[in-house]
C-alpha cells in the first residue's frame, strides 16, 4: 500500500512537470514546507519570498460560506485572465456556470476536510478564443483566530489567453484529504489562544489597494491584515 501511494505521488510530480504547471508546483512545495506536525499551515506564516516565482499566478482566497470563496489577494495572472481587477471578486468568477457546482463541492472540502485540491480546467472556446488549459491549486490555511477558512491558491495556464474575460469548465478534480495529528491541532489552536495578535511581519508597508490609481500592483505580497 505505501509502495502504491508513493508510486501515485511521483507520477502526480512527473505529470505536473510535463505539463508545466511549475508555478503551482512551487506553492504546493512551500505550503509543504510550512506544516508544522503535520497541521495546516497559519496564514500569518506565508512569506511571499518563499514563492517568488509563483507570485504572478498565487491568490488567497477567504471562505464566505460553503463552497464560497472570495479573493482577498490575487497575483497579475489572474487579473489578465478575466480582464480586470478580480480582487473582492467570488472564484467562482472564474468557472463557467455549468461547472460552478462541482467547482463548490470541491472548494468547499479544501476548509472542511481540510484537504488539498488540484483542479485541471479547460477554457471555453470561442471567437478570439483558443483552446486554453489551465490548473488550479487549493492548499487549507489558517486563519489568525485558528480557523481554517483561509486557501492559498495558484492558477496557472497554458496557452494564449485570446480575448478575455476567461471562463473555464472543470475538467478533473483530485482530492488530498491531509491526516492531522489530534496532538498538533490541539498545539496549533492553543498557541492561538495563548498568544496577542499578530503584527505583520512582511510586505505592509504599502497595503495592496494603495497603489496607483488605475493601475495593478506591481507584485503580489501575500500577507495583509485580516478586515
Amino acid at each position: 500500500m505505501w509502495n502504491m501511494r508513493n508510486e501515485t505521488v511521483i507520477n502526480m510530480e512527473k505529470r505536473r512537470a510535463m505539463k508545466g504547471f511549475a508555478a503551482c508546483a512551487q506553492v504546493d512545495a512551500y505550503w509543504e514546507s510550512l506544516r508544522q506536525s503535520g497541521d495546516v499551515p497559519s496564514r500569518a506564516d506565508v512569506d511571499p519570498r518563499g514563492i517568488e516565482d509563483a507570485l504572478n499566478y498565487a491568490f488567497v482566497l477567504e471562505s464566505i460560506g460553503p463552497g464560497l470563496a472570495r479573493i482577498r489577494i490575487a497575483g497579475m495572472h489572474l487579473s489578465e485572465t478575466m480582464g480586470m481587477e478580480v480582487r473582492g471578486m467570488p472564484v467562482s468568477s472564474f468557472i463557467s456556470p455549468a461547472s460552478r457546482e462541482a467547482f463548490a463541492r470541491a472548494l468547499g472540502a479544501v476548509t472542511s476536510g481540510p484537504a488539498k485540491m488540484t483542479i485541471d480546467l479547460r477554457g471555453e472556446s470561442g471567437w478570439g478564443q483558443p483552446p486554453l488549459e489551465a490548473r488550479m491549486l487549493l492548499l487549507p490555511l489558517r486563519s489568525d483566530l485558528g480557523d481554517v477558512n483561509r486557501i492559498l491558491g495558484c492558477f496557472e495556464t497554458l496557452g494564449k489567453l485570446g480575448k478575455t474575460p476567461r471562463r473555464f469548465t472543470l475538467a478533473k478534480a483530485h482530492k488530498t484529504p491531509l491526516d492531522i495529528c489530534e496532538s498538533a491541532q490541539r498545539n496549533q489552536l492553543a498557541g492561538y489562544q495563548a498568544q496577542p495578535p499578530r503584527a505583520p511581519d512582511i510586505a505592509e508597508a504599502k497595503d495592496l489597494s494603495d497603489g496607483a490609481e488605475g493601475q495593478h500592483p506591481p507584485y503580489l505580497r501575500l500577507v495583509i491584515s485580516d478586515s
